[in-house]
């Protein structure tokens, strides 16, 4: 038997440890999730990414009743930006939520078919980008998108 262990390097910073872009990009995931579309969980979710034109692109997830039909902010932000352009490759994400009592989460992870879509997007364009997990008083940041989900299912498994 061999034994291994996965390790993902994460990179913790205060908001005021962050460049402007970053910052940029928090406050756009911050802003689209006060407006998601979540009667039922309560839990809105935003997600900002940017483009390497320099565009910012952003979801929020949406939820319906009949589950599971609606989709979360990460996935939003990306096939938008997969469909409105598609030869832009992502360089940053930023994922954030808000509580029922508008109080912002200490960190929201992406779900685990969300880190798929993460994974592929960068596959697509053979560009890795940083992913930030914005909480209520700082950002976990991951450098490299495909770090979420280690063991994963690419191209290369088909």
């Amino acid at each position: 038997m061999k034994k291994s262990e996965i390790v993902v390097p994460v990179v913790e910073k205060e908001f005021s440890e962050l460049s402007s872009a970053e910052r940029e990009l928090v406050d756009a995931a911050r802003a689209i999730a006060r407006d998601a579309y979540a009667p039922y969980s309560k839990f809105r979710v935003g997600a900002a990414l940017r483009l390497k034109s320099g565009r910012i692109v952003t979801g929020s997830n949406q939820e319906n009743a009949a589950y599971p039909s609606g989709l979360c902010a990460e996935r939003t932000a990306l096939f938008y930006a997969g469909a409105q352009y598609p030869d832009d490759p992502v360089v940053a994400l930023v994922v954030t939520a808000m509580r029922e009592d508008n109080q912002f989460a200490a960190v929201a992870a992406p779900c685990g078919g969300c880190r798929q879509v993460l994974l592929e997007t960068a596959d697509r364009h053979k560009h890795p980008y940083p992913v930030y997990l914005a909480g209520s008083n700082s950002v976990k940041i991951v450098a490299d998108c495909r770090l979420l989900l280690p063991i994963n299912f690419d191209a290369s498994s088909l």
